[in-house]
């Protein structure tokens, strides 16, 4: 019997269609139909007629009574519903529809018996009805509730455990339960692991997050999980959804919903959405709480300019920027076609800000000059940069063109053209550098803040130049999870460099939410770093997203290491060894109390570096960089020989 309740024999009747409204009207006349004469037959047998009129006959007063309940259903369009989806308000409309029949005979039979002396209907016949009634409805729809859930639960489709106890998770199960295009049965509820308290929900057994729940899942051979979008909300993913992952149980969540109540068949499917989760929400942290205040001061009313406004980290400035009323918003981009889509996208997105594209290269000083005596900005957020370690490794010449020359240029212009604040995006590779990249970072964070030192002393008023300093963020354009995503879609090897190679991650809204913050923060000179929460191993980061996309590592998917690449070091730091760092009002951000250089010193060495650059020999430049920033030592690449 329970191998014939498994089958799929019967899984065809769940996608059966729904009902016609005439149908289920009818039915509910004929149940209201039978309901009349069950009532007569008690009446007659417990109750004595006194005073009843002999000219309605029982089969008259039984049709006076449908067409009274007929009106009251099209009231209360009791039949406008699925009845495999009725809900409490369904009860609710049906009982009303009944009492409102009851009350309308017992009306009429008073108003004849005062007008008459006769009654056309026994009252207690008319009570009685009422409850057979709505009994006998009530029964209805329940009953085709229950035995449609019953058949999808014997549709053979994968078990499933719903993470979350309260309305969201409840409302899921139910969703899975009552919905005929869902692929998952739901079999039980999970609680946090310190709730120790034994209960059901909906039926259903509800069971601590723990070992014993694996042993459990197992035995029954229960593979997904469902987070409820709250219980997402509530815990820390990294950390508590581990144990499910390890245990190669694929989580999956929905969006938000509400318990629908729709009669539609396109509302259900809506409904039913279920998306495995992303390796995203795993690593994502609380919430940036910020000083919207602060930075709407800096920035309402103010020409803005953001440089390389197309890539990750531009765009998410310039969303962020608009928030804040600013007077226009310059999209300086050197990227024609990114430029263009991201144009289309903000003006739809947000009509009443003023967004003005601009092709430019921050390399190129005189058309920088052009664009700052055109639109004369008030704040600078610097977020175009060469970022990718191997490439810059074999292009230094073009590192130091872009992330030291462009920044130059728009530093000075910054200067020149009164600009109020320059903050400039930074990376955590510039501490301690052992690539390119980081060390071109570093020599531009030199020199803004050299050059700020300097102009402080000519005058206190002068553009306020800020740096700020973070480590990876989720889904920018070239990171390593876009990467591994296609690798493991393409079946695989995935590769890691080292095993045990450890990198930092933050989100692009957060990074973006501290750089606006740390703006209003500042007031020259200062290098902030951001809280980056702990470190993740860039190996367990892989695996777990074999694991989330429904494979086994090393079974399913292997992982090959491929060695470090040019540059690359193991372990990323926020500070150098001889820096400290000082809090301030927010939590997440701190200053870096960094070493100071002369300007005169710096802008001498920097116009050597750039100059270098042009005779397109590497090592020259390379060791120029060094002379720099002397903890410059590389790592694994072909420039190790002139530290020796």
């Amino acid at each position: 019997m329970r191998e014939l309740r498994h089958s799929d024999m019967l899984s065809h009747i769940s996608g059966l269609g729904y009902l016609p409204r005439w149908a289920v009207l009818l039915l509910d006349l004929a149940l209201c139909f039978t309901a009349y004469w069950v009532s007569i037959l008690i009446g007659q047998g417990v109750f004595v007629y006194h005073g009843i009129g002999r000219d309605l006959n029982l089969w008259t007063q039984c049709l006076c009574t449908m067409g009274v309940q007929l009106v009251c259903f099209w009231i209360f369009h009791t039949y406008s519903g699925i009845l495999r989806y009725s809900t409490f308000v369904d009860t609710l409309k049906t009982l009303f529809a009944v009492l409102l029949a009851g009350s309308s005979l017992l009306l009429v039979n008073l108003v004849i018996m005062l007008t008459t002396g006769e009654k056309f209907f026994l009252n207690t016949a008319i009570i009685i009805y009422v409850l057979v009634a709505f009994v006998l409805l009530f029964i209805l729809r329940v009953g085709v509730k229950t035995i449609f859930e019953s058949l999808q639960q014997s549709a053979g489709n994968p078990l499933v455990l719903i993470y979350g106890t309260k309305a969201a998770g409840i409302a899921i199960a139910k969703m899975l339960r009552s919905a005929g295009n869902t692929p998952y049965r739901p079999v039980g509820f999970i609680t946090d692991p310190n709730d120790k308290q034994h209960f059901q929900l909906v039926g259903m057994k509800v069971f601590p997050l723990n070992e014993k729940l694996i042993d459990y899942m197992k035995s029954r051979n229960i593979r997904n999980v469902i987070v409820s979008p709250i219980k997402m909300q509530e815990i820390n993913p990294a950390k508590d959804l581990q144990l499910l992952i390890e245990n190669n149980i694929h989580i999956l969540t929905t969006p938000y919903f509400t318990e629908f109540e729709s009669t539609s068949d396109q509302d259900a499917k809506r409904m039913v959405r279920i998306d495995s989760i992303q390796i995203e929400d795993l690593l994502e942290r609380p919430s940036i709480k910020i000083n919207t205040e602060n930075v709407r001061n800096i920035i309402s009313k103010k020409v803005v300019m953001v440089t390389g406004a197309a890539g990750s980290i531009g765009s998410e400035l310039v969303r962020q920027v608009q928030q804040y009323n600013p007077k226009a918003i310059i999209l300086l981009e050197q990227a024609e076609s990114p430029l263009h889509d991201l144009k289309l996208e903000l003006s739809n997105k947000f009509p009443n800000t003023r967004f003005i594209p601009v092709i430019a290269d921050v390399r190129n000083r005189e058309r920088i000059e052009e664009v700052f005596a055109d639109f004369r900005p008030d704040v600078v957020y610097h977020a175009a940069a060469y970022k990718h370690v191997p490439l810059m490794e074999s292009h230094p010449n073009e590192a130091i063109r872009a992330n030291v020359l462009g920044t130059k240029n728009m530093a000075d212009m910054a200067v020149k053209y009164g600009v109020e604040r320059f903050v400039m995006i930074s990376t955590d590779k510039a501490v301690n550098p052992t690539n390119i990249m980081g060390a071109s970072k570093r020599i531009a964070e030199i020199y803004v803040q050299s050059l700020f030192k300097q102009l402080q002393k000519e005058d206190s008023n002068c553009t306020k130049f800020i740096t700020t300093r973070f480590g990876n963020v989720l889904g920018s354009n070239g990171s390593v999870i876009p990467y591994f995503k296609k690798q493991i879609a393409a079946g695989g090897p995935v590769t890691v460099t080292h095993p045990d190679i450890i990198r930092y991650f933050m989100t692009i809204p957060e990074a973006c939410c501290l750089v606006m913050e740390a703006s209003t923060l500042g007031q020259g000179g200062e290098i902030f770093v951001f809280d980056m929460g702990h470190p993740v191993k860039i190996l367990d980061l892989a695996k777990n997203m074999i694991r989330l996309a429904g494979y086994i590592p090393g079974e399913d998917i292997q992982i090959v290491f491929s060695g470090l690449r040019p540059g690359e070091k193991l372990y990323e730091e926020l500070l150098n060894q001889k820096e400290t760092t000082i809090p301030t009002n927010n939590e997440k951000i701190m200053v870096a109390r960094v070493r100071e250089f002369p300007f005169t010193e710096v802008s001498k060495n920097i116009d050597e570096l750039i100059e270098l650059t042009s005779h397109n020999k590497p090592f020259m430049t390379v060791q120029k960089m060094k002379e720099i920033v002397p903890e410059f030592i590389s790592k694994n690449s072909v420039y190790e020989q002139l530290d020796k």
